[in-house]
């Protein structure tokens, strides 16, 4: 990713609505810092003297008890850990809970050109904001080609070669009633190790479709505000491909997964060929994804119905074979 600067952490604050609420008061010189990391750091160790371990790299958050300490150093004059504590190249220091730096702590932060910023959130609630901003950020991404839906409120990634129909499935699944996210190139993003969200991978051209004969559509304009979504969870992977006579297809419900940025994703393979409804088997598809989720599985009940049916035929048998014999 492009490098993230101290300014564009005010930029995010004012475009994106991150209701951080940051305003900087001091070291303006700094705001060209770069912030390498997602990990934020309470310096209260480091403002009694001890840098080992110090995460100087992290943008540094002062709550209501680091600014009473720095106010008793100042008071008894013995402000020298807070001096080598601004020796370090630290991107960015925060003052929350209506905090407002001293003149000394201005003076410091402008002297070793240290960007010194003020929130009037309470810290808990604006680390948690800070750190969710900074996670998605740095998260691993991975640009792919496909089209991103959501159908009855499960992201549904759908992949497969060009011309097999993403883009035409996509539309008729805006047709009845769903949302799309992305067509033609979907941004991956890898979010605490935990799930997947896809976005357009510009967002000024995500909501625009191209369609063979027809052209460039804007989806906003002709379905509505209510017919797009910005970002979604990717919950499901549908990989189209031409229907071939010679394979096995899954017809159980076997459960297949596929894997971007070390994300595991349920994956059904869906072949295409003149007659197929492939949008309402996208449906069915997305329907019982959310059984699934729910915990009913039903390739694993007809699996253990099939299995009582052997299991009292057999003992049937049995019973009339011995019945006979007698």
């Amino acid at each position: 990713m492009a490098e993230f600067t101290v300014f564009d952490l005010l930029d995010l604050d004012i475009k994106e609505r991150s209701h951080l609420r940051l305003r900087c008061v001091a070291g303006r010189s700094g705001l060209s810092r770069a912030i390498t990391t997602s990990k934020i750091s309470r310096p209260g160790l480091p403002l009694s003297g001890f840098f080992e371990e110090f995460s100087a790299q992290a943008v540094q958050i002062f709550g209501r008890g680091e600014q009473a300490y720095i106010r008793m150093l100042e008071e008894t004059d013995q402000m020298g850990n807070v001096e080598q504590f601004f020796s370090y190249p630290i991107p960015a220091c925060i003052f929350t809970d209506h905090g407002e730096p001293s003149k000394q702590i201005i003076e410091l932060a402008e002297s070793s050109s240290v960007p010194l910023l003020v929130s009037d959130l309470p810290s808990g609630d604006f680390s948690r904001i800070l750190y969710q901003s900074l996670d998605e950020i740095f998260s691993p991404t991975q640009t792919i080609h496909g089209v991103l839906v959501e159908v009855y409120g499960i992201g549904v990634l759908i992949i497969g070669d060009s011309g097999v129909g993403k883009s035409e499935t996509a539309l008729e699944l805006m047709e009845r009633g769903h949302r799309i996210i992305s067509d033609d190139t979907v941004r991956l993003r890898n979010v605490s190790d935990t799930f997947l969200i896809g976005t357009g991978e510009n967002p000024a051209l995500a909501h625009h479709m191209e369609i063979r004969g027809l052209g460039i559509i804007n989806l906003a304009n002709l379905y509505g505000v209510g017919a797009i979504r910005d970002r979604k969870q990717i919950q499901l992977v549908i990989q189209l491909e031409d229907w071939d006579a010679t394979k096995e297809y899954d017809r159980v419900g076997t459960e297949m997964t596929t894997s971007y940025l070390g994300i595991s994703i349920p994956l059904v393979i869906l072949p295409v060929k003149p007659g197929r409804n492939i949008p309402i088997i996208i449906e069915t598809a997305a329907r019982n994804e959310r059984l699934k989720k729910l915990g009913y599985f039903s390739a694993k009940e007809f699996d253990q119905n099939v299995k009582k049916w052997l299991e009292s035929e057999s003992a049937r048998k049995i019973y009339y074979d011995a019945e006979e014999d007698f």
